[in-house]
């Protein structure tokens, strides 16, 4: 694994921890774990923290199963354990009932909504007071489309963010952290590889807005980084 990269990273992560205030001592943390490579490294780097800092907290990674067929919940189990985790999976039919013929328009909505639902209850159950998500500073960008061109509404994820009265805090630590970084990190520490089963992996409107931006972010290097200090520097008297 690179030094560098390493370093890189784990420094945006401890900018973006630090600077939105994300981990107390003592905080049970429950981790979303998907298998996709932004939340392996999450659960890996948070894990990794625990040795070099004064801050002591508790981690619960847990995966919520959409029920597709051919699915990996056992295997991401085996890799989660040998980092000595004990992850909870759910198994439901979330991703079935959101791509039923009765909500071809916005599957993808319902099912992130039904799997959201289950991780705050699972974190209630677990006595979890932080919710850690693997989003990126690029899923930040591309939400903040989304929500343009599909909702009408500018808005996008925030870093960290209170929810039922304050009962849980939603954590984003890799919220300064590139995804391509991600994908290198993760290659160097040859994290597996696991194929997401749902239909609409490939299809979606976020796929639309990836494409977009990814041609975008070609013509000039700047582009990624002024879209995202844009988001902190937002000039209300310019807005209707």
């Amino acid at each position: 694994m690179s030094c560098y990269l390493f370093k890189s990273l784990n420094r945006d992560v401890g900018k973006a921890i630090h600077r939105y205030d994300m981990i107390s001592h003592g905080d049970n943390i429950l981790v979303g774990i998907s298998g996709g490579k932004d939340s392996l490294t999450l659960l890996w780097i948070l894990n990794e923290r625990l040795s070099r800092i004064p801050v002591d907290y508790n981690l619960f990674p847990v995966y919520i199963d959409p029920g597709f067929p051919d699915g990996f919940a056992q295997a991401l189990t085996k890799w989660t354990a040998d980092m000595g985790f004990d992850m909870r999976v759910e198994y439901t039919d979330n991703g079935i009932l959101a791509h039923s013929s009765e909500n071809l328009e916005n599957p993808c909505f319902l099912c992130a909504r039904l799997r959201r639902k289950k991780i705050f209850e699972i974190a209630d159950k677990l006595g979890c007071n932080k919710v850690a998500f693997g989003h990126h500073k690029d899923d930040i960008i591309e939400t903040f489309f989304l929500n343009v061109c599909y909702s009408g509404t500018i808005g996008t994820m925030r870093p960290a963010q209170t929810v039922f009265k304050g009962k849980f805090t939603i954590i984003r630590p890799l919220a300064f952290v590139d995804e391509d970084r991600i994908k290198r990190f993760a290659k160097a520490n040859k994290f597996p590889d696991f194929n997401n089963p749902c239909p609409y992996a490939k299809i979606s409107k976020r796929k639309e807005i990836k494409d977009f931006l990814s041609r975008l972010y070609q013509i000039n290097q700047k582009i990624k980084g002024n879209i995202f200090r844009s988001l902190s520097n937002v000039n209300q008297d310019y807005l209707l």
